[in-house]
C-alpha cells in the first residue's frame, strides 16, 4: 500500500446516461482522468426551495487532482445543471500498481 500523494476521486452527478458517458468520454480522452466509473443511483435534494427526488447516474473518476481546475471547467462546459456536483475527496492510500497506472492516464500538469 502506497500513501498517494495528490491522487483522488472526484463525484459527480448527472441527469441521464447519456450526459454521464459524454462528460466521461471528455474527461479520459482529454487525459483529466484514468478511469470514470457510472452508477445508477437516486438523489433527493432541494432545490430552489422544493425537495426533489430524481433518478440520477453518479460518476466516480478517478485522477490526479493537479487536474481540478481543467476538470471542473470541463465538466461544467458539457453539464446541463445550473450548479452541478463537483466534490474531490483525496485518495488516503491505495494500491502502488493502481496509482502508477493513474498517473501514466492522466497527463502531468505543466
Amino acid at each position: 500500500m502506497e500513501t498517494p500523494a495528490g491522487y483522488g476521486v472526484v463525484l459527480v452527478t448527472a441527469s441521464n446516461i447519456q450526459e454521464a458517458e459524454a462528460i466521461a468520454n471528455a474527461l479520459v480522452s482529454a487525459k483529466l482522468a484514468a478511469c470514470v466509473s457510472l452508477l445508477p443511483i437516486h438523489s433527493i435534494y432541494t432545490w430552489q426551495g422544493e425537495l426533489h427526488k430524481e433518478q440520477e447516474w453518479q460518476l466516480v473518476i478517478k485522477t490526479d487532482l493537479a487536474q481540478f481546475p481543467a476538470m471542473e471547467a470541463k465538466i461544467k462546459e458539457l453539464h446541463s445543471y445550473e450548479v452541478p456536483e463537483i466534490i474531490a475527496l483525496p485518495i488516503v492510500a491505495g494500491s502502488q500498481a493502481y496509482l502508477q497506472w493513474i498517473s501514466q492516464q492522466v497527463k502531468s500538469k505543466e
